[in-house]
């Protein structure tokens, strides 16, 4: 069967489509409880400048590296090694499968508001709805990655419309009073450090999806698509974001939103056109994450294809059904994305844990794709041709490493500490995959040390769960 390409417009709505999702519609409430107006302006320009330099990487590697596809882990391997390579993958992709059950989390929450049965997305009820989603979706897929894509498409489009009617809302309605009274916090305590850090990981959540394009790189008609995409996609919904979480601000005070059911779009919609005001919110949202959830159960199969046709996964994972449907990945992905919504019933806010452990997760691939872009300035390999674009690019990727490793320092020790007792027992994967190529586990003493980490990290985890330490 002849492989299907992708536009621009369609690798764009990729990214739009993976970018806006649930994490939009729960901006007011999650940046109410941290900060005011004014924090919430330095958390966006904060982290507006730092994945604009991780967007420009992608875009740069997706120009001088057209050969590597799905480049979010690739490159991880092509700079740094198998191991490392493994760990990019394996934690982009769980990352990924957690950032999918706060979709199915935060339906349930919004159907909560409207049928008590639900409660706050964690009750027996809720689970079953949320199963039979997760393989809806299954089969829709196997039936074809373009098809989805092409409905991807047309949901994103959906999706957009009641975001940008709140948007129209909340100026026409904005009061300058009370916007000044919130700007520091109205009566939080904490200093305005704190306030900025403690939105960190909420704003990494929200702009996962910004390699959407890069992921699917193997589909573009043209490569130079790939970048054009994820930047255009980018800006776009970066504007959306900081008008969604900063306008409520100027309608209620503070301490309103952030006591707030989530989804807390509905409820600032509601405090000022009334009950239609939640019913029309909580509707984008059901079109919303049921879009992003497409986009991002795709890319999730497509990480785990890739990595198994590169070998750094087991073989079996590069298997495709009759429509070029990476059939064992999506497989195995729906599976741990069912395993996931069934652990929410024993969590006490099972949205906020999802947000936080996928934007952990998904810190340490971005990581190594700064690096990466690093590594080939400072060698000025590819810059043969325009070598005047080395040092810019040289600028732009130090920045994006140092974002990324500020927003893991922001996060704090307890999200990458549950991480890692997710990826020492994926671990056994890489074993496998290396059995099966006959080559030795580890060859380099750089992978020994990382492995010894992950495992002493994960240990350190288990041990915190079990005494009360980590709480989730």
């Amino acid at each position: 069967m002849a492989e299907q390409k992708m536009s621009r417009m369609g690798l764009t709505a990729m990214v739009v489509g993976g970018m806006v999702g649930a994490g939009i519609f729960s901006l007011p409430r999650t940046f109410a409880n941290a900060t005011g107006p004014l924090g919430a302006l330095i958390a966006w320009v904060i982290a507006g400048t730092g994945m604009y330099m991780l967007a420009r990487v992608f875009q740069a590697l997706a120009e001088r590296k057209p050969e590597i596809d799905a480049g979010v882990y690739a490159y991880a391997r092509e700079g740094f090694g198998d191991y490392p390579g493994f760990l990019s993958a394996f934690g982009y992709w769980i990352g990924s499968c957690i950032g999918n059950v706060s979709y199915w989390v935060l339906i349930k929450s919004t159907l909560g508001a409207f049928f008590p049965i639900f409660g706050d997305g964690n009750t027996a009820v809720a689970i079953a709805v949320a199963s039979l989603g997760i393989w809806s979706f299954h089969f829709l897929i196997l039936r074809g990655v373009q098809q989805a894509a092409f409905i991807n498409s047309i949901v994103t489009v959906a999706k957009v419309i009641p975001i940008a009617i709140f948007i129209v809302i909340m100026f026409f309605s904005f009061k300058m009073d009370l916007f000044s009274f919130n700007l520091y916090g109205g009566d939080l305590t904490t200093g305005l450090f704190e306030q900025v850090r403690a939105t960190m990981l909420v704003t990494v959540f929200v702009f996962i999806g910004i390699e959407g394009a890069s992921v699917y790189s193997r589909f573009a008609k043209d490569r130079a698509d790939v970048g054009k995409a994820t930047i255009l996609g980018f800006i776009s919904v970066t504007c959306l974001m900081v008008l969604v979480s900063l306008l409520p601000y100027a309608v209620m005070q503070r301490a309103e939103i952030a006591g707030m059911r989530q989804p807390s779009m509905a409820g600032v919609l509601e405090s000022v056109v009334g009950p239609w005001g939640a019913i029309f919110v909580s509707v984008g949202l059901l079109v919303s994450v049921l879009g992003a959830y497409l986009a991002w159960a795709l890319i999730c199969a497509e990480v785990m294809f890739a990595a198994g046709k590169s070998k750094d996964m087991p073989k079996a994972f590069a298997r495709v059904n009759k429509n070029n449907v990476p059939v064992t990945a999506l497989w195995w992905t729906s599976g741990v994305i069912q395993l996931i919504v069934i652990s929410t019933y024993w969590s006490r806010d099972a949205f906020s844990l999802m947000l936080n452990l996928t934007s952990a997760t998904t810190l340490i691939p971005y990581l190594f794709v700064a690096a990466y872009g690093l590594m080939i300035a400072k060698r000025g390999e590819t810059y043969d041709v325009l070598p005047q674009e080395r040092q810019r690019d040289l600028i732009l990727s130090t920045l994006a490493v140092l974002y990324t490793l500020f927003m893991i320092y922001a996060g704090g020790l307890k999200f990458i500490v549950l991480s890692a007792v997710l990826f020492a027992p994926g671990t056994v994967l890489y074993f496998i995959a290396r059995r099966e190529q006959g080559k030795p586990v580890f060859a380099k003493t750089s992978d020994w040390v990382t492995f010894g980490v992950i495992v002493a990290a994960a240990i350190y985890g288990v041990y915190g769960l079990a005494t009360g330490a980590v709480a989730i």
